[in-house]
């Protein structure tokens, strides 16, 4: 693996000197965009709107537009003195219980690995982390943007996961929800059964990305020159309520074969 970012993790006065990794990989196929008649690939150019006229990387700038056609053009060295502290350092702010964070703010995780000079250090922090059941929770800047993380104890290593803001979760207000009301206790009784047969451990190994993979056996016919078989797609669409105790009834049923 490859670290995009090298710094320190600093918590009180303890300064833990890491690199940062991607946890996660992309499977999905990254397709191109082709002209029909003889599959020449299409390309995107960086133009001038006003002109029409290509503009080479070298002469692409970044820049803030305070006042529709007014900017202001910001380089690489105004986004590093923005905080040259905190473009080099994740500062622990808090410790939380982590059941405490809502899921709905985790965003993508990170591995964390110590450089050699802090591996005592390192490992210091996850083995306290793992005994008082907190992670941590501060804030780093990472591309040009200052996100908020939660930095937790997994097996051997320190995971970092970027966290939204709160002011990045939409409000419900907008949708439309069913008023709270007491639900019949067989309804309650049968969901209860139905959640019971189906429950068991979390093993993510059970899942797959199905849809990825059919694309890929279909791809990889393609290759050999075989024809496939195109089916019509399945769309589901309910526009009547079904009776709720026979369907939970019926999905019982399934549950037992």
């Amino acid at each position: 693996m490859r670290s995009i970012w090298s710094g320190s993790i600093n918590f009180g006065l303890v300064n833990i000197p890491v690199k940062l990794y991607t946890a996660v990989k992309d499977n999905h196929l990254h397709l191109n965009y082709l002209r029909r008649q003889d599959l020449c690939p299409i390309g995107y150019k960086k133009v001038c709107r006003q002109t029409g006229e290509e503009v080479p990387k070298e002469d692409i700038v970044r820049g803030y537009q305070y006042e529709k056609g007014d900017y202001v053009v910001l380089s690489d060295n105004d986004f590093a003195s923005a905080d040259i502290e905190k473009t080099y350092s994740i500062t622990v702010e808090d410790f939380v219980l982590e059941k405490e964070i809502d899921l709905k703010y985790a965003e993508k995780p990170y591995y964390l690995e110590p450089e050699k000079s802090g591996m005592k250090v390192y490992a210091l922090f996850r083995e306290t982390l793992i005994e008082s059941k907190m992670v941590g929770i501060g804030k780093f800047v990472l591309k040009e943007r200052e996100h908020l993380v939660m930095l937790k104890s997994q097996g051997s290593v320190i995971l970092l996961e970027l966290l939204r803001y709160h002011d990045e979760i939409l409000d419900i207000s907008e949708l439309h929800l069913p008023e709270k009301t007491k639900i019949p206790k067989n309804q309650i009784d049968l969901a209860l059964e139905l959640i019971e047969k189906l429950s068991g451990p979390f093993d993510p190994n059970k899942y797959s990305d199905t849809y990825t993979d059919k694309l890929k056996q279909i791809v990889n016919a393609k290759k050999k020159g075989k024809r496939t078989a195109v089916k019509g797609a399945k769309v589901r669409r309910t526009t009547v309520v079904p009776d709720i105790v026979s369907r939970l009834k019926e999905s019982l049923a399934l549950s037992h074969r």
